[in-house]
């Protein structure tokens, strides 16, 4: 959807301040599929992270929005911050951040020794916009030229294997996790579920080729869907599909709905699992997080599943959770407890 046809829900460009300024100077670098991309001239490429809810203080994005179109994403919010209020404009205006390793040999002055930098947080680094404008690449490049950091990565493409060689030698002198995201081996699904991201199938033979080129590997089954994904023999798939592709770890916890999120997902319940609308309009009326009773009979069907198949342990990027598996672990979930 070209920028044009987004007017409508911005301000005027003199209003705006902070990224949004930014934003709105940016240039039109390409158009193609109904997506747009465009130059973003950040002044800095490394974020930091206050949030209690994660265990890393710093965060790298490449790119601003994310053209994978994932039904759930929780990061549709972000481009809000750029005065961009409608929800599809996160997939269709892509914005590619300039200067990116010049810039992250400057602020990698600011990481403390034993920090850990996440890169992909809110947007995929290899999402398609990266085949040709090769941010990430050259953020990989410039972290290949220091030792002793603590940097994760976590996408949904199996681009990134491109870049194989770069992540040995980055490993050779850092500490460094690579985690591949697969919420379901159902290919339809996750074509329904994650419209452009490549096959599941395509993610785990990546997940074998860097587990194979000796990168600390796991698998993220992220957000994990009620009534969807939730059923424990189709998570068992996903656990023993990592294990076999040799995957180190493997973490799942359950969809959160932001308002943001929630104007995408609930109309593609709507069209795509009716029977399942009101129970999520019903359970996410007025939080964004589902009870702990459910998430700890997740946490307790995963962590007998990771035994199971040997993926016990867990990546630097990982709290250690409080959640022993009782024997009723494997028993169907419901919907809702």
């Amino acid at each position: 959807m070209p920028s044009s046809a987004l007017s409508l829900f911005e301000p005027s460009p003199s209003r705006r301040v902070g990224i949004a300024r930014l934003a709105a100077q940016g240039e039109s670098l390409r158009q193609a599929r109904q997506v747009e991309y465009l130059s973003l001239p950040v002044r800095s490429l490394l974020n930091r992270c206050d949030s209690a809810r994660v265990p890393f203080p710093w965060t790298i994005n490449p790119y601003r929005g994310c053209e994978f179109a994932c039904q759930y994403c929780y990061a549709r919010y972000t481009h809000e911050f750029m005065e961009l209020r409608d929800p599809a404009a996160f997939e269709h205006q892509i914005y590619v951040k300039q200067n990116a390793g010049w810039l992250l040999r400057r602020d990698l002055r600011r990481v403390k020794p034993g920090e850990e930098i996440a890169i992909g947080t809110a947007t995929d680094p290899y999402q398609p916009a990266e085949r040709q404008f090769e941010v990430t690449r050259g953020i990989l490049e410039e972290l290949a030229r220091h030792h002793g950091l603590t940097l994760s990565l976590i996408t949904k493409s199996n681009l990134v294997v491109r870049d194989l060689e770069l992540l040995q030698e980055i490993a050779r002198h850092n500490r460094l996790g690579v985690s591949v995201t697969v919420t379901t081996l159902d290919a339809r699904l996750a074509r329904i579920l994650e419209p452009r991201a490549p096959r599941p199938d395509l993610r785990l033979e990546a997940v074998r080729q860097l587990s194979q080129a000796g990168i600390t590997t796991s698998v993220s089954c992220c957000p994990v869907l009620p009534g969807i994904t939730d059923k424990p023999r189709d998570l068992e798939a996903v656990v023993r599909a990592a294990a076999q592709a040799g995957a180190r770890h493997l973490f799942a916890n359950p969809l959160f709905l932001k308002p943001c999120s929630a104007s995408v997902f609930l109309p593609f319940l709507d069209r795509e699992f009716p029977a399942l609308v009101q129970a999520y309009r019903r359970r996410y009326a007025d939080r964004a997080f589902l009870p702990a009773s459910y998430r700890k009979r997740i946490a307790q069907l995963v962590s007998e599943l990771k035994r199971k198949y040997g993926l016990a342990g867990r990546l630097h990027s990982e709290a250690p959770r409080e959640y022993p598996a009782g024997p009723g672990a494997l028993q169907q979930l419901a919907l809702f407890p």
